[in-house]
């Protein structure tokens, strides 16, 4: 088995911020972060079963015309491969058993509740059961958050934070259980990895505009019981230098390394240390 770390980004039908995502990649040490249009893997030519770590980026799939990421959902729920007797959704089943990772960014992270990847309680990764629809403000916003981290979470990408702050770009970002028994499932399992803060990191806020979308709970990012599907609204690929910081030419002390690089990092060593 190859002894290098391979990360996809997946590509295509309106996402744009594949590019960051596989710098953020190969920058917390991936030797192979491949942007791959969504046509290939459909078409066969490149298959997920290659890889070690699934990124699925931000942007607007199919310009949201259905809701966020819903028209994308179907799309990787039921569509064939070519030459094959599988579906795509096949292959990211078996990726999710043998133990690999998967982030979905913004828009990634809005497909992967959608598909029902996320949160999966009792290893149902097909059945949804949480969404995310319009901000309470009913605008998009586009601003800098804090994000506490619960550091009792399974989630491999948070292991070690207390907090981070990153930038948020999004119209449909409000966090929603369809049910106060999934809400309460989410909590108790702790797969609440990620909640807008306060500047310090110390409580979960609903204040705006320290929470941008009026998410329950002030939930910004969830994972799965596994801890290796982790879905958020912010965007650490933003963040992985001292220079995206909006207050980087103020700021003397910042270190060279951005907070969103320490979540690809995590994924990296978990991928050396358990899949190699």
């Amino acid at each position: 088995m190859s002894k290098q770390v391979k990360a996809i980004v997946i590509a295509g039908n309106g996402t744009n911020c594949e590019r960051e995502v596989a710098n953020a990649c190969r920058l917390a040490g991936a030797e192979v972060a491949d942007i791959v249009h969504v046509a290939e893997l459909l078409a066969g030519r490149v298959r997920l079963d290659d890889y070690h770590f699934l990124n699925l980026a931000g942007g607007f799939l199919d310009g949201d015309d259905l809701g966020s990421a819903k028209a994308g959902a179907n799309r990787l729920l039921h569509a064939p491969v070519k030459g094959s007797q599988e579906h795509l959704s096949d292959q990211l089943q078996r990726f999710v058993e043998d133990g690999k990772l998967v982030m979905g960014v913004c828009n990634g992270f809005q497909l992967m509740v959608k598909m029902g990847l996320l949160p999966a309680l009792g290893g149902e990764h097909r059945k949804q059961s949480t969404t995310l629809t319009f901000n309470e403000g009913g605008r998009f916003e586009d601003r800098w958050a804090y994000l506490k981290v619960d550091p009792q979470s399974p989630c491999i990408f948070t292991k070690g934070l207390e907090g981070v702050y990153l930038p948020i770009r999004h119209g449909e970002g409000k966090f929603v259980a369809d049910s106060a028994a999934t809400l309460k499932a989410l909590e108790d399992k702790h797969l609440t990895a990620v909640k807008y803060s306060d500047a310090a990191y110390q409580a979960p806020t609903m204040d705006y505009p320290l929470n941008p979308n009026g998410s329950q709970n002030a939930i910004a990012g969830i994972c799965d019981e596994s801890g290796r599907l982790f879905g958020l609204m912010p965007h650490p690929e933003a963040y992985v230098h001292r220079t995206h910081h909006p207050r980087w030419t103020r700021e003397d002390d910042l270190p060279e390394e951005g907070m969103g690089l320490w979540l690809y990092q995590n994924a990296v060593r978990f991928v050396r240390e358990n899949l190699l």
